[in-house]
């Protein structure tokens, strides 16, 4: 790891990825998670506050960045998060959690930047439980082509600054092409840069 990866980055990350509009989504979603949930990405935890204590036993947060971690943990006793924490310190593409694990699988902003989602999806498939739903929100290729031309054109120089974020995945696609079942979706244009604020969200089940 880099200085800017594991000193700047995080600091970017954190900022860009709580802005109101983005919190906004979040406060949307993550409320739905229930039971074991595995959380892909947790990152620097901003998801942390809209879990529902109630619905929620504990919180296993897949993170592989050290840095990131430090920062989820230090949010995670900032606000006294009653729901039991563990780091699962590898990518995704190398989740090492027993089969039919999770009742819940949480994805917020996370498939845009993982480099091999098709193997990360198998992963997420064998450990969630039997009628168990991943839950997503990601920002995604935008539906209009003068926007989606512009994704196109700054997405190689996006990936090297923003830690490998592609900007122009078609996420719906790349769920239902590896084995979920897309049970619900929303999507539309949030705040901000039309070719980073195109987000789809909603639930997700296994294909059967």
């Amino acid at each position: 790891m880099g200085f800017y990866s594991e000193n700047i980055l995080p600091r970017l990350l954190d900022f860009a990825c709580g802005v109101n509009a983005i919190n906004k989504q979040r406060e949307k979603i993550v409320p739905k998670a229930s039971g074991d949930v595995l959380e892909i990405g947790i990152g620097s935890g901003l998801n942390l506050p809209w879990y529902d204590a109630a619905n929620v036993s504990r919180i296993w947060g897949l993170e592989p960045s050290p840095a990131m971690r430090a920062r989820a943990m230090a949010r995670y006793e900032e606000i006294d998060c009653q729901i039991p924490l563990a780091f699962i310190d590898v990518p995704g593409e190398q989740l090492p959690l027993p089969d039919n694990s999770a009742d819940t699988i949480l994805m917020t902003y996370t498939l845009c930047t993982i480099p091999d989602p098709e193997t990360a999806l198998d992963n997420m498939r064998r450990v969630l439980k039997p009628g168990g739903k991943l839950l997503f929100c990601e920002h995604a290729r935008a539906p209009d082509g003068s926007v989606s031309r512009w994704q196109d054109r700054l997405n190689r120089p996006w990936k090297r600054i923003a830690g490998g974020c592609h900007m122009n995945r078609e996420i719906t696609d790349i769920l239902t092409d590896n084995g979920f079942s897309i049970s619900q979706l929303d999507e539309m244009y949030v705040p901000g840069p039309k070719v980073l604020s195109f987000n789809v969200w909603g639930e997700a089940v296994i294909e059967r």
